[in-house]
């Protein structure tokens, strides 16, 4: 009782209670304020330790010093005290030195890598530079460099960058060798274009990046018809520059492009408006692919995209028999690219890809992949699809590796960066994964994907608070009522975790149930769980290619009706 007496005299509990008072306040504002500033999750973690250590040296302080009309001084009966008080800071130096052992910024840097030498048969193709009076040419120019790329690709000797890469620097004021550090290549081929009714001017130049000469140079005066032999000379002459002894069998050239300009014309611009990534842009992607097939029957790469631009579009469909029909029509296109051209990879690749995607015929994408991968290993794409079909089968090493290739091909694609943290993701390697998504958000900010994704790390690492926040900041309504219902769900608030579930069901239906099915999974309703999943089958969904990698589905694993499931999509 002496003891509480003196505890009580010295204030020992009215501060002690009012820095707890204080500290929780803290600690509440850094949770909100953080995450809103995407400050790092270390340093909550940071400001909720100080709030913890500075508690018992609040409380030695309390006994040693006493609070007067005069102002703060030593009490006089605890002079023999000032040992407690040394322990006790003593204490937290050595918590802190003990929570800071080990961290990445406090340790030395590791030595940096001796930079590698970039392969001298490697090549960055640049887009060709459009001078035309119309600036609505852009099209006719990113085709030309688009095709140059694809032919020397055809090279085994040759290490072609891919498009996304060599394209991030279209219209960005950047000297050859900066872009050759950041492709880690040897050299790099650039030009212009300017066209002008039916006749053009092309320029070309094959630059070497470690002092800036020329290798080669040509200017060509021709008309627009001959702009696939002037894509040959080009090519040719790159090849001979690089001193690059190519095999009898091989040809430097495009044997499945049209004879047809104006069926060329329609395919170019098909690529472009289905490089805009929005539903407008794939509609009209799909016409022109229609138009250029039609002015060309036999146009196997235009079937190829067409079957590609066929299955965005369906994501967009009115009913579900829409888009069913957009998948058939899918399928028969990229069957039709095949039958046209069997040395073709871009048909194999689309229809591997589908296959895998919502028809879960297993095997004929594995077939479909690998001859894609025997006709075109350096093809970025086709490697990132291949690492989606053995990720759905349950392989995930093999996944990750093929979609790190993906990387190494085309070190600037944030859609392969997004995969390659997706997958690490799902493997349980949350700090590498953190990585790879903010890389593909560094390259991409507006990808509500990558950014969905990198929310949905957060949340299964333990940062709630900190998801949900990014969440809430999606421009994507569809990926904010998914995210949030699964964030809120988490931070214990059922009323707003159904809020969004609801809106998410009002609105996206058809086109989400395997996320519906993921939100009730999460939050243990799985009678609910399974009802959307046999939906989403029903709608041959595309999420359900994941389900065996899936962490918010996990919770149903143990459940006979998970089995059946699996059984049904052909996954054993």
């Amino acid at each position: 009782m002496a003891l509480f007496a003196e505890l009580k005299r010295r204030k020992v509990f009215k501060v002690g209670g009012a820095y707890l008072v204080v500290a929780w306040l803290a600690v509440q504002a850094a949770s909100i304020g953080f995450p809103a500033f995407d400050m790092s999750p270390r340093m909550l973690r940071l400001c909720i330790l100080f709030a913890a250590l500075g508690f018992p040296l609040t409380l030695a302080l309390a006994w040693v010093v006493e609070l007067t009309p005069e102002g703060l001084k030593l009490d006089p009966a605890t002079r023999g005290n000032k040992r407690f008080a040394s322990i006790a800071l003593l204490l937290v130096v050595v918590a802190l030195g003990w929570y800071f052992q080990g961290q990445p910024a406090f340790q030395a840097a590791p030595p940096s890598p001796a930079p590698v030498a970039a392969d001298p048969h490697s090549i960055a193709v640049l887009p060709f530079v459009n001078m035309s009076p119309d600036r609505e040419q852009d099209y006719f120019s990113d085709g030309l460099s688009d095709e140059l790329l694809n032919m020397l690709g055809q090279v085994p000797q040759l290490r072609v960058i891919a498009r996304t890469s060599s394209f991030s620097f279209k219209d960005k004021r950047v000297d050859v060798p900066t872009i050759a550090r950041a492709l880690n290549v040897a050299t790099v081929l650039e030009g212009s274009v300017r066209k002008s009714g039916a006749t053009m001017r092309i320029t070309a130049q094959l630059v070497r990046a470690s002092d800036g000469s020329q290798l080669w140079s040509a200017n060509y005066d021709r008309e627009v018809t001959d702009v696939f032999k002037v894509q040959d000379e080009i090519a040719g002459a790159v090849v001979e520059a690089l001193k690059v002894k190519l095999l009898p069998q091989q040809r430097v050239t495009n044997p499945h492009r049209t004879t047809n300009s104006q069926a060329y014309d329609q395919y170019l611009l098909g690529k472009q408006y289905f490089g805009r990534s929005t539903p407008e842009g794939t509609h009209q992607a799909v016409d022109a692919y229609r138009q250029a097939i039609a002015l060309d029957p036999h146009y196997a790469a235009a079937y190829a995209a067409l079957a590609v631009a066929e299955v965005f579009a369906a994501d967009t469909a009115d009913s579900e028999t829409e888009n069913a029909a957009a998948k058939q029509r899918a399928l028969d296109a990229a069957d039709k690219a095949i039958a046209l051209a069997p040395d073709l990879a871009d048909g194999y690749a689309a229809r591997g890809w589908m296959r895998a995607n919502f028809a879960w015929d297993w095997s004929g994408a594995t077939a479909d992949l690998h001859r894609a991968l025997e006709i075109d290993p350096s093809d970025s794409t086709v490697q990132r699809r291949y690492g989606q079909l053995l990720a759905s089968q349950g392989h995930m090493p093999e996944a990750i590796a093929a979609v790190r290739k993906a990387v190494a091909l085309d070190p600037l694609s944030s859609p392969a960066w997004g995969n390659l943290g997706y997958y690490l993701t799902a493997a349980g390697q949350m700090d590498e994964a953190r990585q790879a998504l903010k890389r593909a958000l560094q390259l991409n900010p507006e990808s509500a994907l990558s950014h969905s994704n990198l929310a949905q790390l957060e949340l299964l690492d333990g940062n709630a608070k900190q998801a949900l926040a990014m969440f809430k900041k999606s421009d994507d309504d569809y990926l904010r009522d998914f995210g949030v219902a699964l964030a809120e769900h988490t931070l214990g608030h059922p009323r707003e975790s159904q809020q969004a579930l609801d809106a998410l069901i009002a609105a996206y239906a058809q086109d989400a149930a395997v996320q519906i099915a993921e939100v009730y999974s999460w939050r243990g309703e799985k009678d609910k769980a399974f009802e959307w999943l046999d939906r989403a089958y029903a709608q041959r969904d595309g999420g359900l290619s994941d389900v065996k990698l899936d962490l918010w589905l996990a919770p149903l694993r143990t459940d006979p009706r998970f089995g059946v499931l699996v059984r049904k999509l052909g996954l054993e």
